[in-house]
């Protein structure tokens, strides 16, 4: 992680950093007061420098930065998370949810909690490999129907394989939904539905191509002409 900031943070930000992981190493409670800075101390922009910054999905400097912070703790690091995550502000919690994959902890409830919010950072940032690895096939399929409905683009999602058929029901479901009220879709959706094909959701949206309303017509149209 260190090397990915070494290109990113200015000399002052990597020293601070550097210094703040041996303080916390030492002593674990110290994270407290450093963990709140760090956005302010190495920056906030995205980590690759080609990212686009309004990409939910990519990772951002200070969300690096919080993670070697984290594994600075080692052992320590389940007794600190929970205190980080209740008292930290969005930025300080997307940074935890980030850290997840690479640290050895018990944290699936702080993954839960996230894709409860409506803050699309967040939700994506829960969705990496820990929870990919980690939540019931059930709340997975719930996870993913979440990321449709608040607008978080499914596709960077490394499991979005594992989307069982009532997943791909509701989400057919949540399509049928939408054009029913004249609103579009992402056409992405269908690289999830067609996997399963649910017939009966399916041939509803495409009743709406004879609604007598104009706007689920062309809602209707718009969606089937998403599919590859």
């Amino acid at each position: 992680m260190i090397d990915q900031l070494e290109d990113r943070v200015a000399p002052e930000g990597l020293a601070w950093l550097q210094e703040a992981a041996a303080e916390v190493a030492h002593n674990p409670a110290a994270i407290g007061a450093r963990f709140p800075a760090v956005g302010r101390k190495v920056g906030r922009g995205p980590l690759d420098p080609n990212a686009d910054p309004d990409d939910v999905h990519a990772w951002t400097i200070d969300d690096a930065a919080r993670t070697y912070l984290l594994q600075a703790l080692g052992g320590h690091a389940q007794s600190e998370l929970d205190q980080l995550y209740r008292y930290g502000d969005a930025a300080e919690r997307r940074g935890i949810l980030r850290a997840l994959e690479h640290l050895d902890v018990d944290a699936l409830h702080l993954v839960e909690d996230a894709i409860r919010t409506n803050d699309t950072r967040l939700i994506a940032a829960a969705l990496g490999p820990y929870a990919t690895e980690r939540l019931p096939g059930a709340a997975y399929d719930q996870a993913v129907l979440k990321c449709v409905f608040v607008g978080v683009p499914i596709t960077p999602l490394d499991g979005l394989e594992r989307v069982t058929p009532d997943g791909a029901r509701m989400l057919a479901a949540l399509v049928h939904e939408r054009v029913a009220a004249g609103r579009d879709v992402p056409a992405e959706v269908w690289t999830v539905i067609d996997r399963h094909s649910p017939e009966e959701e399916i041939a509803a949206i495409r009743a709406e191509l004879e609604s007598p309303f104009e706007d689920r017509r062309v809602a209707a149209e718009r969606a089937l002409g998403g599919r590859p």
